[in-house]
């Protein structure tokens, strides 16, 4: 999760669509008929959208994460809508990070069009998906989910502090050499240069992680940065970029699915957008003074409890 959207034409021209698709078909609801009682009614979803932010920046955790549990279990939304809403909240959240790596010109774009090659239609597969699944069983998933994701971000050292190629094995290391060297070079002068990874996996783990975002709006960041670090010797720097890149451009694919299935949740996230961009504003400027391995873990222990509470309520209660 990022900050200001000025200038990013990905998430612009992404969002503008999904409205206009939105109208065309008929979701949108007329000017007339926005609930405006339930919009004031939800002012607090600014401030606390605010704090998710801020937070979220700070740690480098997929912003959804927090959106989708608290439009659940807070705001009340249905399950595919708290998605949906988390999705598109987070388009517009990262916005900046996106606009500030392609700036900075460290997307590997060669690697990354082949992960979109898979994301993307699989995150409109799951999108659609969430709203066909019995809402009790995507509870039951988005709970399992956050405990997997907890548990990933506790025991396992964050993907950007790890040695690239490391644990990659003698088949895998065999595999993803001779393929030729990728170079990217930064405009501050730096030069990352590799070997060109075996794609084959790539994309089947991109599918997988897009689908599961489109189903319960993470995981696709948390797959694509390991696995280009652990698997494909990529520089961290390189890694995270080119996984921002991939989410951003995955995730409006993904929000204007929820956008035109599902039914509008306008009067929330209009006080939810506004929220992370401040946040965002605020976490680029805090985060760098709070250990990321501190944070992480902090996150890993929440994200397992609200997990357990999600799946407490539909088993227990």
């Amino acid at each position: 999760m990022e900050v200001p959207v000025s200038g990013n034409r990905f998430v612009a021209l992404g969002v503008v669509g999904a409205v206009a698709m939105a109208v065309v078909s008929g979701q949108l609801p007329p000017t007339n008929a926005f609930p405006m009682a339930q919009f004031l009614a939800h002012w607090w979803v600014f401030p606390v959208s605010i704090v998710f932010a801020t937070v979220a920046l700070s740690s480098g955790v997929s912003g959804a994460l927090f959106f989708s549990p608290f439009f659940m279990l807070v705001v009340g939304l249905t399950p595919s809508q708290a998605i949906g809403a988390g999705l598109l909240t987070e388009v517009f959240g990262m916005g900046n990070g996106l606009r500030s790596y392609v700036k900075q010109q460290v997307v590997d774009f060669q690697t990354a069009k082949w992960l979109l090659l898979g994301s993307v239609p699989a995150i409109v597969v799951g999108a659609f998906a969430a709203h066909y699944v019995d809402p009790t069983l995507l509870k039951l998933i988005f709970g399992a989910g956050l405990l997997l994701l907890g548990g990933f971000l506790v025991y396992y050292e964050a993907p950007e502090n790890c040695e690239p190629g490391e644990c990659e094995g003698e088949y895998l290391k065999a595999k993803n050499s001779g393929r030729g060297t990728t170079t990217v070079e930064a405009t501050d002068g730096e030069t990352f240069t590799y070997d060109t990874c075996w794609r084959t996996p790539g994309v089947a783990l991109s599918t997988v992680g897009g689908f599961i975002t489109g189903l319960i709006s993470a995981g696709l960041p948390e797959i694509v940065t390991t696995q280009l670090i652990v698997r494909c010797r990529v520089p961290p720097r390189v890694a995270v970029a080119t996984s921002v890149f991939v989410l951003g451009v995955t995730a409006i694919a993904g929000a204007l699915v929820h956008a035109l299935t599902a039914t509008p949740v306008w009067y929330v996230v209009a006080w939810s957008i506004p929220g992370v961009l401040v946040g965002g504003a605020i976490g680029t400027r805090v985060g760098k003074y709070i250990p990321s391995e501190l944070m992480e873990t902090g996150l890993g222990v929440v994200f397992g409890i609200v997990g357990a509470i999600v799946l407490g309520l539909e088993l227990f209660v």
